[in-house]
């Protein structure tokens, strides 16, 4: 490539950047995730928005040769695992997830020898490892109708202990809950929810289920990402309280124009580590290749292809 068209000599100018990164695209058959978290910039370049299998599912139905996930480690493993024949690129290793860190091969399998009746349902925030060990995987939006499809009395939920508490009022199952959160949603204040609540009176409040009960409890509609604009546009309602990671409110003023959508937040440093020189370098230069290897690929398409059946024939 010529070296006036190398991404460092775009480094401060936006637009460039995404013309760049555009042409990149094309020269190189690739097509790019941006997960709703994501810098609003990054849109821009986006072939597809949206929650993180969502995007792997988008992936693998097309013809690219290059997978170039905006979004955290584990979803650039999820889209190996359903496009083992691509290759898989994550712009930055900054881009991990402190939650999926929490669930370890090792404990996964202390826990698994504790409770040898039990199902694993593992939340598509896990490692490829994790996925592997697991029976089954879930999203937040179909967690619930997942765990109460399982045979099992007893499910081992992994590793959102805030989402496997929303589960567990949800189903008769005994759920086996692990000792891990989101931080992001996990320090969400819902005193502090309630006061915003009382200076917007008119607006409802949407809250993505890693938010701890007492969060969840004083909200009007609970739902993941995918989910979150679906309601907005339904509901009779003008205003929302978006309860979540700031990036989405950001994604929803895009998706549902006509509504007001104030942000309740935190910022994920891991999402918005991902820029658009480091999504331009990484597609000159391959930065950083996600590989895993077979029988981890196998094994963890075995765990998600039964949650895709599941919400095929569910639908």
């Amino acid at each position: 490539m010529n070296q006036r068209l190398m991404p460092q000599s775009f480094a401060n100018d936006t637009e460039k950047l995404i013309e760049l990164i555009l042409e990149l695209k094309k020269q190189r058959n690739a097509v790019i995730l941006v997960h709703n978290y994501q810098r609003p910039e990054m849109y821009r370049i986006a072939d597809y928005i949206g929650d993180s299998l969502g995007l792997s599912v988008k992936a693998a139905e097309t013809k690219a040769d290059i997978i170039l996930f905006c979004g955290v480690r584990f979803m650039a493993e999820t889209a190996k695992v359903l496009s083992p024949e691509k290759t898989v690129l994550l712009p930055t290793l900054d881009a991990g997830c402190s939650l999926a860190d929490m669930a370890t091969v090792e404990k996964l399998e202390e826990v698994k020898r504790k409770y040898p009746d039990a199902a694993v349902a593992s939340y598509v925030n896990t490692s490829a490892d994790i996925k592997a060990m697991s029976d089954i995987c879930c999203t937040s939006a179909n967690a619930v109708e997942i765990v109460n499809s399982l045979p099992n009395k007893r499910v081992i939920f992994l590793p959102d202990k805030n989402l496997g508490r929303y589960v567990q009022q949800h189903t008769d199952k005994e759920i086996i809950l692990w000792d891990g959160y989101c931080f992001v949603h996990d320090k969400l204040n819902a005193e502090i929810l309630m006061d915003f609540k009382q200076r917007y009176p008119d607006a409802k409040v949407i809250a993505h289920p890693e938010c701890k009960d007492e969060l969840l409890k004083i909200s009007d509609h609970v739902c993941g990402t995918g989910g979150m604009a679906k309601f907005a546009k339904h509901d009779n309602s003008k205003n929302f309280i978006v309860v979540t990671e700031c990036g989405m409110a950001e994604k929803l003023r895009e998706d549902v124009p006509e509504k007001n959508f104030l942000s309740f937040c935190n910022v994920c440093p891991y999402m918005k580590s991902t820029t658009l020189p480091l999504v331009a370098r990484s597609l000159v230069h391959n930065t950083h290749e996600i590989t895993l290897p077979e029988g981890i690929i196998a094994n963890a398409r075995k765990a998600i292809d039964r949650m895709l059946k599941f919400s095929k024939n569910a639908a």
